[in-house]
């Protein structure tokens, strides 16, 4: 098939998966994360409804189209987008049979919906950071009980979480302007919002906008505005929908882009690079100082203990893992609620009330949670495998960029092209 003519196939077939995947969404409300495309697709797919077998028979059906394509003769972002529709596909059959009563292992689930299978740890891997935790906490009393105690002592009061929060995304945005071109229309507004499951959430409206939400159910710790600022926003899930809708849909006419299905391999890579872009937009001692200079004095702490606060947050980081566990255990029925909240506690360091949120969340997002932590790891190999072995941070930033602006799966950061194939060619029609 000649690429001219592919092309127009493909464009056909986004049609159909756009709207495929908007029928799933009127039977799992949390499936369709955002759409901005034709509100005439939408209106079509609410007046039909169709049931889950239609709609796996549907998806079916546009799989084994897109298998006739000889994806082997198009270019590179052709491909990209060619195999992105494809296990995009494979992945709402697999959430289909999900809601339709299928049983699969949480490593089973996380392989057929997000395109990758967390690793696994032992106790005994999280025993030994613990400890190199414990030694850096006062006091006396169990290692959770001791680093609750450090951590209370880090709250941002709730009087002043707005202006802490609006310095720090201020502060990433001006950061991430330095290194992306971003739409001049691009904006987002702050809710605060309590009931949740998350601790923060960005939902894209198209025409590069967002509506950040920030859950205050629990205390914020001072660590977390620039955490939710970066990764809600700048350079993590505003600027990456941004940049995806300024390139593919404006920028190629690839209306499949228009439609987020939330339990989909996409979210992998989306949450991936809002983990990542924490640590691109705030590295190090730069992170430390800007926190100290701006943001403890807004929330009433004391900056001479910023250094303390980070040395004990860097190993607490190495932690992350300890929540796939609880929620692999849980969700493979080896453990109870009870028992995962307590998991949580222990090896994840988590007071027992949000322990508790916690497992909620599992309840709703089930092995969601790879595409955090596996996500963020996936994608710190990938740019740094290719910005090479004298990195320089406008080279990072570029890759980074590339990224946010191509639809590469997960499977995709573990086998990308070398460094230096074809620079620049996944970001040629991007720009306003």
């Amino acid at each position: 098939m000649k690429q001219k003519n592919t092309a127009s196939v493909m464009n056909k077939l986004a049609q159909s998966y756009v709207q495929t995947v908007l029928a799933l969404g009127f039977h799992d409300p949390d499936y369709v994360d955002a759409y901005y495309g034709p509100p005439e697709w939408k209106d079509d797919v609410a007046k039909e409804k169709p049931d889950l077998d239609i709609i796996r028979k549907r998806a079916a059906a546009i799989i084994a189209q897109l298998k006739t394509i000889a994806s082997s003769r198009m270019d590179e972002m052709a491909t990209l987008r060619h195999e992105y529709v494809l296990r995009q596909l494979q992945s709402l059959v697999g959430r289909v049979d999900i809601l339709k009563g299928a049983r699969m292992s949480f490593d089973e689930e996380s392989r057929a919906l997000y395109d990758a299978v967390a690793p696994t740890h032992t106790e005994d891997h999280f025993e030994e950071i613990l400890k190199s935790i414990g030694a850096l906490l006062p006091g006396k009393g169990s290692i959770p009980e001791r680093y609750e105690a450090f951590k209370r002592r880090y709250v941002i009061p709730k009087e002043k979480l707005d202006a802490v929060f609006n310095t720090a995304i201020t502060e990433a945005r001006r950061k991430t302007r330095q290194h992306i071109a971003l739409p001049d229309r691009e904006s987002f507004t702050i809710e605060y919002v309590t009931g949740k499951a998350w601790s923060g959430y960005n939902w894209y409206k198209g025409n590069a906008t967002s509506l950040i939400q920030i859950n205050t159910d629990l205390p914020i710790f001072i660590d977390r505005a620039v955490d939710l600022a970066s990764h809600e926003g700048y350079p993590g899930h505003h600027v990456y929908n941004a940049l995806l809708e300024n390139a593919l849909v404006r920028g190629r006419q690839w209306m499949e882009f228009t439609v987020y299905a939330l339990f989909s391999p996409q979210s992998l890579v989306a949450e991936g690079t809002a983990n990542y872009g924490i640590e691109m937009a705030f590295q190090g001692k730069e992170r430390v100082e800007f926190e100290r200079s701006a943001l403890f004095p807004r929330a009433g702490l004391d900056p001479a203990s910023v250094e303390k606060y980070y040395a004990v947050h860097d190993l607490f980081l190495k932690l992350t893992y300890a929540g796939n566990e609880a929620a692999r255990r849980y969700l493979d029925g080896k453990i109870s609620r009870e028992q995962a909240a307590e998991w949580l506690t222990r090896y994840a360091l988590m007071a027992p009330d949000r322990a508790q949120q916690r497992t909620k969340f599992f309840d709703q997002y089930r092995s969601y949670v790879i595409n955090y932590n596996l996500g963020q790891d996936l994608v710190r190999k990938y740019i740094e495998s290719r910005a090479g072995v004298r990195q320089s941070e406008e080279r990072r930033w570029k890759e980074f960029e590339l990224l946010l602006s191509s639809p590469r799966l997960p499977s995709g950061l573990r086998t990308g092209p070398a460094p230096g194939a074809r620079p620049g060619a996944i970001g040629a029609n991007r720009g306003l």
